[in-house]
């Protein structure tokens, strides 16, 4: 996969949508990863015991496929400078999220193409999350 050329950015553009799965694997194995012991997120009992209808998502494996989300787009060379995220519905266990984004600004510091984007990542319910992050690609050949 090669890393986009910051000159071709422009404002407007879209990112490449993303699927997932929310299976009952993705949401234990995120939490295990994250080393996030929260029953909610492995014992469905324990989350119906809580209100909750299945176990769901934890926000640190959500961060995980927002950053995916974004450097599957760019490529391999570009680095998340900064990411924030704001929480809505639960993502549960036999759900589906699509990922979708946009640039909205581009800028050049230090030698480096920045990209901004907004992003959110929306289920059956509606919107699981929505944020803003800050790519940094090499300014490439063609750089003036």
């Amino acid at each position: 996969m090669k890393t986009l050329d910051w000159n071709e950015i422009r404002v407007g553009d879209a990112v490449t949508p993303m699927r997932i799965d929310v299976t009952a694997t993705v949401v234990v194995a995120g939490a295990i990863a994250t080393r996030d012991f929260m029953p909610v997120h492995h014992d469905r009992s324990y989350a119906n015991s809580q209100g909750s209808p299945e176990i769901f998502m934890n926000i640190i494996t959500d961060n995980g496929y927002c950053s995916r989300f974004l450097t599957d787009w760019a490529g391999p060379e570009a680095m998340v400078r900064r990411i924030a995220i704001r929480l809505g519905l639960p993502a549960y266990a036999g759900s589906t999220l699509e990922f979708t984004g946009s640039v909205t600004g581009t800028s050049r510091v230090d030698g480096e193409g920045l990209v901004e984007i907004e992003f959110r990542a929306t289920n059956d319910e509606g919107d699981h999350l929505s944020g803003t992050a800050v790519l940094g690609l090499p300014l490439g050949r063609s750089a003036p």
